[in-house]
């Protein structure tokens, strides 16, 4: 089938790119290149270099590829930018969405795939595992933007039948991740340790966050392509695991046993977050394959060779 990525230049977005055109797919990517990076394309797939807000841009591209998916990854995705600038985040993300979503109706996509957020959309959550009815509490504008996509999308399917999937990410780490956001603390921490910098923890180092693969979002985007019509699923480990955790982790994978700087807490920050998960194994046919410790040793491994400048040019997916 034909479909379009948004933001496959960027470190989810161009593995699931990958994914796609490996299993035989037609298809084509839409970014901006403000966050990604050109060398993540694959040589495989057609590139259109546009901001997702220019609305005649994105019509264009659409009438051009006539994807039979859409599958949404480009965003403003800096939680502390929307802190700062809650305009340009609501413009990238909510206006950006819809301009995506009406080119999908007027040009016959079959299904529109949307990467939604879960620690900033749940915010703090009253209970944990969350499950993707719990309420929605987002306490940033990011989550708020990030969540009020899904509601149009659910709109959208009322009034134009337009078929939709929604994966909320947890905390999503692996090779081509970036250490320039804040979600990123095992590119963060690598990065650190390796260039003999003090690593940083905000708080007292005890938040708990749920990390996921990428290998593992890659599958759940994978089995989105044709299950889980107009649902929403938790994506991530099921496994809570602080920040302390993390970077002993990092350390020990480094052979390092650097003490961080701790530092207050930023605003917008959620204490804790973890996902329940068994939506998605009961109605995707996915569940997590890959371990934090598996996973953490090919990721540092990855900034490994970066740093000694043997850049992998793809991930390696554990088996």
């Amino acid at each position: 089938m034909k479909i379009l990525v948004t933001g496959g230049a960027g470190f989810i977005a161009s593995h699931i790119a990958d994914a796609y055109v490996g299993s035989g797919h037609d298809v084509a990517i839409l970014d901006d290149l403000s966050r990604g990076k050109r060398e993540n394309i694959n040589a495989k797939c057609r590139f259109y270099q546009h901001d997702i807000r220019d609305r005649e841009a994105v019509n264009r591209v659409m009438a051009a590829e006539r994807p039979d998916v859409i599958n949404h990854h480009a965003a403003q995705m800096d939680v502390r930018r929307g802190v700062r600038e809650p305009l340009f985040d609501a413009q990238v993300n909510i206006l950006g969405g819809i301009n995506l979503i009406e080119a999908a109706v007027a040009n016959g996509v079959k299904r529109f795939i949307y990467a939604g957020t879960a620690g900033a959309g749940y915010g703090e959550p009253r209970q944990m595992p969350v499950q993707e009815d719990c309420p929605i509490n987002p306490i940033t504008p990011y989550g708020i933007s990030k969540h009020t996509v899904e509601h149009y999308l659910f709109t959208f399917r009322f009034l134009y039948g337009l078929n939709y999937v929604v994966v909320r990410y947890g905390n999503v780490y692996g090779p081509r991740q970036s250490s320039q956001g804040e979600a990123g603390v095992f590119a963060i921490f690598s990065e650190q340790l390796l260039a003999g910098i003090q690593p940083v923890i905000y708080g007292d180092g005890k938040k708990i966050r749920d990390y996921v693969y990428i290998s593992d979002v890659v599958a759940a985007n994978v089995a989105a392509l044709d299950r889980g019509s107009n649902e929403i699923f938790n994506i991530s480990s099921g496994v809570q695991t602080t920040d302390q955790e993390v970077l002993d982790l990092v350390n020990c994978l480094m052979g390092k046993s650097v003490e961080p700087k701790y530092v207050p807490r930023r605003p917008g920050e959620i204490e804790r977050i973890c996902l329940d998960v068994t939506k998605a194994q009961r109605l995707l046919g996915w569940k997590p394959q890959v371990s934090l410790a598996e996973g953490a040793r090919h990721t540092v491994g990855y900034f490994k060779q970066c740093a000694s400048g043997t850049r992998l040019t793809s991930a390696h997916t554990p088996r």
